[in-house]
């Protein structure tokens, strides 16, 4: 070793001081990757920064260049995915309602905005739909139901679902697209029941009602990662995966909390 540390012209001392400190940036590696490794048992598809956060909670400091050069040594980078397909029917018979939140409207509390969609979730059997209400402020899921059609009586259940859990009496708007399931009477009623004001998207544009398109693919590309059974089974994993994102995901509109946090501290 003495040679060895006269060949590369450096000291014996300062050989097994690197040697250390690789070892210990080796365990400390190791620590950060059984991290990552542990929390995408749930969440597969957590981003860097989000585990970024996550790590900074658990008492463990890194820096975000770092995370990111040792998650794409290891591969462990999240691949963007991408997937399209129609759910929504505008043209029929029905009233469509104007689009109250197009001029900047910004919610300043929970409950007083709610956006809805409609998914589409393939299975082996066939095909399956998932209906969602989210609270625009929180941007927790507070409504969901899963069939394996489109009809009203549907995403009336997740609405219904989202009403029974409403502890606010303040004003509320719905805003949705112009599909039928939201335009028919049916639907209507529950809002004049409630009180809920209406809003709908004025035309095709689907950025009108990005929220909702957002939490969509969240739901889809980062926890319905394997195609279900049957109805059966979609229904378990959806319920799953709800649970997940409301109370796990940090999102970083929320300053990095989580959904049901937000919504709790109202």
């Amino acid at each position: 070793m003495t040679k060895f540390c006269q060949i590369v012209n450096i000291t014996r001392q300062a050989y097994y001081k690197q040697c250390l400190t690789d070892a210990r940036k080796l365990r400390r590696d190791e620590v950060l990757l059984s991290f990552v490794r542990e929390t995408r048992i749930k969440q597969a598809r957590i981003g860097t920064r989000k585990l970024k956060y996550l790590m900074e909670q658990a008492g463990m400091t890194v820096g975000r260049d770092y995370l990111f050069t040792l998650l794409k040594h290891h591969r462990l980078l999240v691949k963007t995915k991408r997937a399209y397909h129609r759910t929504t029917d505008s043209h029929h018979r029905f009233y469509c309602h104007p689009n109250r939140i197009k001029d900047g409207f910004k919610p300043e509390r929970p409950e007083e905005l709610w956006v809805a969609d409609i998914t589409y979730l393939p299975t082996y059997e066939g095909n399956s739909y998932v209906s969602l209400i989210t609270d625009a402020y929180s941007r927790k899921i507070v409504g969901y139901s899963v069939d394996d059609n489109m009809q009203t009586s549907v995403v009336k259940q997740a609405f219904i679902g989202a009403l029974k859990k409403r502890r606010s009496k303040g004003s509320l708007i719905h805003h949705s697209d112009r599909g039928s399931q939201y335009c028919s009477k049916e639907y209507q009623d529950l809002h004049a029941k409630h009180k809920v004001v209406c809003s709908m998207t004025d035309g095709y544009d689907c950025y009108q009602n990005a929220l909702a398109e957002r939490v969509n693919g969240i739901l889809k590309m980062e926890y319905l990662l394997r195609k279900p059974k049957d109805i059966v089974q979609a229904r378990k994993m959806v319920a799953e995966s709800v649970e997940i994102y409301n109370q796990m995901r940090p999102h970083t509109a929320l300053k990095y909390k989580t959904p049901d946090e937000v919504h709790r501290a109202f």
